[in-house]
């Protein structure tokens, strides 16, 4: 019995895990209401959960169908990672612009204090 209830644990943790990588590689870059750091707590959630529940099951015990499914979130986790780099670096060029867009704005041809300073000395 405790087989079976942990397999079927197993199958419920993979399949909202799948779930939730399908969904953030769905939406990121995509719809600007996503939130990645919710999406990042649940899929770390279920990794936990996997870790937790595999972790004292010898390999061979798996169902095979828990192995394939394995492999194929294995797969969309290197997609999400892509995906992930990708908007952390379009996320890190957006905020270089605005922050170089302000720097001109306060060297707008007027004297800082500390350049006005400077030449009073």
């Amino acid at each position: 019995m405790e087989v079976t209830s942990n397999d079927y644990r197993i199958k419920s943790v993979l399949g909202r895990l799948e779930m939730i990588i399908d969904n953030e590689n769905n939406r990121i870059g995509n719809d600007p209401e996503f939130d990645l750091k919710v999406s990042n707590a649940q899929k770390s959630r279920c990794l936990y959960e996997l870790t937790m529940l595999v972790r004292d099951t010898d390999p061979k015990e798996l169902a095979s169908a828990h192995v394939g499914q394995m492999h194929e979130l294995k797969q969309k986790l290197v997609v999400n990672a892509r995906r992930v780099e990708a908007h952390m670096e379009a996320v890190r060029a957006v905020a270089d612009l605005l922050k170089n867009a302000e720097q001109e704005a306060d060297g707008d041809g007027t004297y800082s204090e500390e350049q006005f300073r400077y030449c009073e000395s």
